[in-house]
């Protein structure tokens, strides 16, 4: 990682640059057991190759010509091919019943994560010689896999033609891609959490967990590492990419300097302290020193940041920016952090949502943050001052954040938190950005989710969630929930429909 990578200047939608997150080549290796035919493991490879390059991109994956027939010395030619080949990510793919040692030491041994899938029969014509009998191979792979504490990815239905399984491996990549980038990740943070903020208490034996690593520094060094920076010579070239995003390059006022200077503070933080580490999130101390100190606010900064696949999450809140780097991962394109902040208005209600929409007041809230979303995902983006931190401070020292309303669309709700018992918990739940106007400040939106109410209680309160809640912009929550089902992590929340009931919830409600 380069800061040629992390500036990239406003050429077209510089937004889709994500070079903070990896690049997934899988490998697909077919396992055979020696009292079945070897031709069809590897006929039934070759068609779910093909099948994958026909409906996905075919450079994704690496077919490996090495067919195990129940023998861990092709076992370790299968990983030498695989490790020659770059490959990140492993499909073992039962063509036939298979052999549950050597499949499942290949899954042992390989540096990175894996799937296992298995061929279905293709014809009652051919159910002598041609069977195959990986459905009941699966089983077996799945004990053994259990017995040598290897965790492995299983589809929901394991078992398919070429092309079931051509899609399987595609829902797999972006679970790969997110299980590569968080065991290679930094995160980088700045100062204690504000007074007042142990809702962002963050234990971190939880990201050592994950592969996770984190380096905690102080708001203090990060002041002086800004002043280091007065005068750079690249000042002048990050403000006028600013001034082009929000639409005024012919005028570059001298907060945008200011903001340059602390853009750049932050990318060569990244660059000298990722250390060995390949991707790297931040999250820093905002408020309310962060105003005294430097006179601004770093909202825009890491709305941009952001933007680029460097999450940066607000009053340091670890888990938050952990959060949103996951659904950067997975979907490959800007997240947001937000407050899980107001309920709507009556009025705002009746006037704008009911009879137009299907949802129950109770399904609705506002997602509010002082403005540290990406402006491509913004109504009339804008720079202005941070409402909340001026009732305290000079109006001129709360100048940086951006606002607008958060363009309507679908969105995925979630969050990934080590919460107060130290134990990994996890939320999920799909919903929409409404059309509706917000009338207020910050980057807001009015949210959708069905049974939000509930949701709301038995698990976001119940569970003891904090309230920042990261947002991916479209429906991910099989691909997140089965991300979190990967990770270990046992209690997955999500909005539960009406007529089932949450563990704890009351019954006569």
């Amino acid at each position: 990682m380069t800061l040629e990578n992390i500036f990239v200047p406003f050429v077209g939608d510089w937004r889709k640059v994500m070079f903070n997150i990896p690049v997934v080549k899988l490998g697909i290796v077919a396992v055979s057991r020696d009292c079945f035919p070897a031709d069809l493991a590897t006929n039934r490879r070759k068609a779910l190759v093909e099948a994958y390059g026909k409906k996905y991109a075919a450079s994704d994956i690496h077919e490996c010509p090495v067919c195990i027939v129940e023998s861990e010395t092709q076992m370790v030619e299968a990983l030498e091919d695989l490790k020659k080949n770059e490959c990140n990510a492993l499909c073992v793919y039962l063509g036939n019943f298979g052999p549950e040692i050597s499949e499942t030491l290949l899954a042992k041994h390989f540096d990175g994560p894996v799937m296992f899938c298995a061929a279905a029969e293709e014809s009652q014509k051919d159910l002598m010689d041609g069977r195959g009998d990986a459905y009941c191979g699966m089983l077996n792979a799945s004990y053994n896999l259990a017995l040598r504490n290897v965790n492995a990815y299983i589809p929901s239905y394991p078992v398919g033609t070429a092309e079931e399984c051509a899609d399987m491996i595609h829902e797999f990549i972006p679970v790969a891609r997110t299980y590569i980038g968080l065991h290679n990740l930094k995160v980088i943070s700045f100062g204690p959490r504000p007074q007042n903020f142990l809702a962002c208490n963050a234990p971190i034996k939880q990201l050592y967990n994950l592969g996770v690593e984190i380096e905690e520094e102080s708001e203090l060094d990060l002041f002086e590492a800004y002043k280091k920076h007065e005068g750079d010579k690249r000042i002048a070239e990050v403000a006028a990419d600013m001034a082009k995003e929000l639409g005024h390059p012919d005028k570059i006022p001298e907060m945008l300097n200011k903001l340059a200077q602390y853009e750049l503070t932050l990318t060569d933080w990244v660059e000298e302290h990722k250390g060995y580490r390949k991707y790297v999130t931040l999250t820093t101390k905002c408020w309310p020193a962060f105003q005294d100190m430097f006179n601004f606010v770093p909202c825009y900064v890491n709305s941009r940041l952001t933007g680029r696949g460097i999450p940066v999450s607000c009053e340091v809140d670890i888990y938050g920016t952990l959060s949103e780097y996951i659904g950067t991962c997975l979907s490959e394109n800007p997240v947001t952090l937000l407050d899980i902040n107001n309920s709507v208005p009556a009025d705002m209600y009746e006037e704008s949502i009911k009879g137009k929409f299907d949802y129950k007041h109770t399904d609705t809230f506002m997602g509010f943050h002082c403005g540290n979303t990406c402006s491509s995902l913004l109504n009339d983006p804008h720079l202005s001052y941070q409402r909340i931190m001026a009732r305290t401070h000079p109006q001129d020292w709360c100048d940086g954040t951006i606002e607008g309303d958060i363009k309507a669309g679908d969105i995925t709700f979630y969050r990934l938190q080590s919460t107060a018992d130290n134990k990994l918990r996890a939320y999920v739940a799909e919903g929409e950005v409404l059309p509706v106007a917000t009338k207020s400040f910050g980057s807001i939106g009015v949210f959708a989710i069905p049974e939000m109410g509930r949701f709301y209680r038995n698990v976001l309160i119940e569970k003891n969630f904090p309230h920042h809640g990261a947002v991916a912009f479209g429906h991910y929550g099989k691909k997140m929930y089965d991300l979190f089902k990967f990770l270990g992590v046992e209690d997955i929340g999500f909005n539960q429909p009406a007529g089932m009931l949450y563990p704890s919830e009351n019954p006569f409600c």
